[in-house]
C-alpha cells in the first residue's frame, strides 16, 4: 500500500475530476462505465446487470454471466504502454501526459518484515495502490 500524503491525495482528486470531465465531454467514457463517475457506483453496475438478466429471461433468452476479478491486473500495467495509449487513444498530451508520467515513473518499494527492511527495488509496472488516480 502506498503511503500518500494528504496534499498528494487532494491533488490526485483534482486531477481525476478534470480527467473524468474531459473523458465524458470527449465521449471517450462508455455510458456503461460506473467507476469514477458521479451518480454511478458498484450498485448501479449490479442493477444494470440484473436488469439485463431479467430482460433476457422475460424474452426467454439463455443468459450466461461470467464474473472476472481484474484487480490483480493493476499490478501488471506497463507504464510505457499505458502512456502511449493515453496519448494515441484519448488525446492526452503536454503537461497532462507529463504529469501522469511523473506519477507513474521513478517509484520504488521495499518491505518491512519482522523489523528487517528489504532492499529497495524500482517499480517498472503497476499503478500506485491507495491512489484515487
Amino acid at each position: 500500500m502506498s503511503n500518500l500524503s494528504f496534499v498528494s491525495k487532494l491533488v490526485e482528486r483534482a486531477a481525476v475530476k478534470q480527467l473524468v470531465d474531459y473523458l465524458e465531454v470527449s465521449e471517450f467514457m462508455s455510458n456503461l462505465q460506473s467507476a469514477c463517475r458521479k451518480h454511478h457506483s458498484t450498485e448501479t453496475a449490479v442493477l444494470r446487470v440484473l436488469s439485463d438478466i431479467l430482460t433476457a429471461m422475460d424474452n426467454q433468452q439463455v443468459t450466461l454471466l461470467a464474473l472476472l476479478d481484474f484487480s490483480p491486473v493493476f499490478d501488471c500495467v506497463d507504464h510505457d504502454i499505458l502512456l502511449s495509449r493515453l496519448q494515441s487513444s484519448f488525446g492526452l498530451r503536454g503537461i497532462t501526459l507529463t504529469w501522469i508520467r511523473s506519477f507513474l515513473t521513478d517509484r520504488s518499494q521495499h518491505v518491512l518484515f519482522n523489523g528487517s527492511l528489504s532492499i529497495e527495488i524500482m517499480l517498472l509496472f503497476g499503478v500506485p495502490q491507495g491512489s484515487v488516480l
